[in-house]
């Protein structure tokens, strides 16, 4: 029997509720010595922070931070983050990214957080108080219908999530439409190889495991197009399967959607007059 888009999403949000629950039980002192919870919680996010942020970042996050990291990559090391803007980071389980990202906009700037995981929120809420920054929102919403008006945000983050999302073309729509003329987007995400047709790609791994819901390469690239982006880049950095990488994804939104419609047209005639 095929499972629905719906059965899809509430497998993911259980399965990062669960791991927001072993974080804080872990917080809270289950008993690392003796108990099973603090393995299975804190070594895998652990071991992913040690691998892709360097040792100041580690330092300004607290540890249930740390240990809920369930990412494939570091946006924040390639947003270009400035002072004074307004990011937004989709997925953003327990707030590591969003802490790290409101530390560099600092004071005038503001970082969000979407999650659709009670139990993320509630420990990316308290992360945050623990690192002490005040300028982070903490919203709860799926990524494919974010909560902000329009032409809002500076800069999209998302770190290993939008593979999980059962409607990617809406969620590059809607990073588009909150996206002021000239936003960025640097997300950390798996992408599989061209070559891999998405029944291949299930067969790597699961659709919570990040695997069977991957984009190709040509496929996000096209993806970004579609929804108005240019300067589009997919750059592959480390392997997860065969076919399957960890990738870094940029792209910047068009400040000059006509401009762009004639260039799209007279690419499509090029591409046709032969």
């Amino acid at each position: 029997m095929s499972t629905t888009t719906e059965e899809l999403r509430e497998e993911v949000r259980r399965r990062y509720a669960e791991a927001a629950r072993a974080v804080t039980e872990t917080a809270d002192g289950c008993g690392c010595g003796s108990g099973s919870c603090c393995a299975e919680a804190g070594s895998e996010g652990a071991s992913f922070v040690e691998a892709f942020y360097d040792a100041e970042q580690r330092g300004a996050l607290p540890e249930a931070a740390t240990l809920a990291s369930l990412g494939c990559g570091n946006p924040t090391a390639v947003a270009e983050l400035r002072d004074g803007e307004t990011v937004l980071d989709l997925g953003s389980g327990g707030g590591i990214d969003v802490i790290l990202s409101a530390k560099r906009v600092g004071p005038t700037g503001t970082a969000y957080g979407l999650d659709m995981t009670d139990e993320m929120l509630a420990l990316a809420r308290r992360n945050a108080r623990e690192a002490g920054v005040s300028n982070v929102r903490f919203l709860k919403g799926v990524i494919e219908e974010i909560p902000l008006p329009a032409g809002s945000v500076d800069v999209v983050i998302s770190n290993c999530v939008v593979n999980l999302s059962v409607d990617k073309p809406a969620v590059l729509t809607e990073i588009a439409r909150v996206l002021r003329p000239g936003g960025r987007v640097g997300i950390s995400d798996i992408v599989s190889e061209d070559r891999l047709l998405p029944p291949e790609r299930a067969e790597r791994g699961s659709y919570v495991g990040c695997i069977a819901g991957a984009l190709s390469k040509a496929e996000y690239e096209a993806g970004l197009e579609a929804a108005g982006f240019d300067e589009i880049s997919v750059e592959f950095t480390h392997e997860v399967a065969d076919g399957m990488h960890g990738a870094i994804v940029k792209a910047v939104k068009t400040s000059d959607p006509v401009a762009r419609g004639l260039r799209l047209v007279r690419e499509a005639a090029s591409d046709g007059c032969c």
